[in-house]
């Protein structure tokens, strides 16, 4: 297994440090995807990059939000031959000590094409979290199941290991969400590709320093962009039944 962690960042001046170092004592290498953040983020990943070379930091031109990022970082780590390419937020929530547990799964003989990080399976968790968000992120879930058929609890979340074969068969250029709602198509579209995915417990813990960047406008992208892909998804089952029905 050659593991890069993508860890993208916007303004995570108070973090980047402190995550970089805490998953450099695993056995990957890093990778900061940094969206031309004012605040000095991406010098800060120039210095630790400068300090150990298994840290890179591939600097973009503006804020493109999430999705962009990710594409941007998983074809720097197809195009230097990474195994799997692993997805971890900047600002604490994903710990780094629950890694192992991820890539242990990845590397198993039975091994996904997707292992999720995910708080709403038995044995996983948030700590910290005031109980609005959690019933919007469990509905959100719920949602997402219902509409898009999806084998998966926590399709919305950011912590996740991708084996390089699938992000291969995945048309990364067509991916159209650039916020948080990357994660629910990236999700579908390694389904479509006939992927597996497996879910992980994880204990997801609320940000202590920095600001949030979920918002009003990326929840209702991910509901609108849900409804979407759900009709034509019901739909398309609707018409496979009436042919079946009608013998064609």
């Amino acid at each position: 297994m050659r593991a890069l962690v993508i860890i993208p960042t916007y303004n995570e001046r108070d973090n980047v440090v402190d995550i970089v170092r805490a998953v450099r004592r695993h056995d990957v290498d890093v990778l900061v995807a940094d969206d031309a953040s004012p605040d000095g983020t991406g010098d800060l990943a120039d210095g630790l990059a400068a300090a150990d070379p298994r840290v890179h930091v591939l600097h973009r031109t503006g804020k493109e939000g999430l999705g962009r990022a990710y594409v941007a970082a998983f074809g720097w780590g197809l195009a230097r031959g990474y195994t799997h390419l692993v997805e971890m937020d900047a600002d604490g929530s994903h710990r780094p000590e629950q890694l192992t547990a991820l890539l242990d799964r990845a590397a198993a003989p039975d091994a996904p094409d997707l292992v999720i990080g995910s708080r709403w399976v038995t044995g996983g968790e948030v700590v910290n979290w005031p109980r609005h968000r959690e019933l919007l992120s469990r509905g959100g879930n719920l949602y997402v199941q219902l509409w898009l058929g999806l084998p998966a609890a926590d399709a919305t979340a950011g912590f996740r290991v991708y084996r390089r074969e699938i992000l291969e068969q995945i048309d990364l250029a067509d991916v159209g969400s650039a916020g948080y709602y990357f994660q629910v198509e990236m999700t579908r579209r390694t389904v479509l590709a006939g992927g597996t995915v497996v879910e992980v417990p994880i204990s997801f813990v609320e940000r202590t320093r920095g600001e949030s960047k979920m918002s009003g406008a990326i929840v209702r992208e991910a509901m609108i962009r849900t409804t979407v892909l759900g009709l034509a998804h019901r739909g398309g089952q609707a018409r496979d039944v009436t042919r079946r029905l009608l013998g064609r």
